[in-house]
């Protein structure tokens, strides 16, 4: 039940050279939750086609899972966060176009590949307050409640 998402795991951290052999014992009584050791998420606010100007500067806040081009909608998780809180952040924000040309302000912006997840590795992400997306040619992940207003009030519902 815990190697659910481990699969992929292993074979990053072993670069695609380990070995991994498991099976089935024996069914066993139920033993209490997981432990989880996941960080926040990095979830749209916008609704619309993500840039690569808005990506560059959320780079550093974690790791992605979209690409420029791709499009989202509020409530879709768009990365991994750093932390261990979520963050709400605009992938869909724009460059200011101006009259006035300096050199060097039109760089080409370079970006790491976005992390694609296989459905297996999506079931073992996902939190009680997250679902997935299957469509025939994505994966996404999504919050339970798309409205971030909403996404605060179940929160603070759940801790009182």
């Amino acid at each position: 039940r815990g190697l659910v998402g481990v699969k992929g795991v292993f074979n990053s951290f072993t670069r695609g050279t380990g070995f991994m052999h498991r099976a089935f014992q024996a069914y066993a009584k139920y033993r209490g939750p997981l432990g989880t050791v996941r960080k926040g998420v990095l979830v749209s606010v916008g609704r619309g086609f993500i840039t690569s100007h808005a990506l560059m500067s959320l780079e550093a806040r974690g790791t992605l899972f979209v690409s420029p081009g791709m499009e989202t909608y509020e409530g879709m998780i768009v990365g991994e966060h750093s932390r261990d809180s979520d963050l709400e952040i605009n992938p869909v924000r724009t460059k200011e176009l101006t009259n006035i040309r300096a050199p060097g302000k039109d760089e080409n912006i370079r970006l790491s590949p976005p992390r694609l997840m296989t459905l297996e590795e999506a079931i073992g992400y996902v939190a009680v307050d997250e679902l997935i997306e299957v469509t025939p040619k994505v994966i996404r992940l999504r919050k339970k409640y798309l409205d971030a207003n909403k996404r605060k009030m179940m929160k603070n519902k759940i801790m009182q």
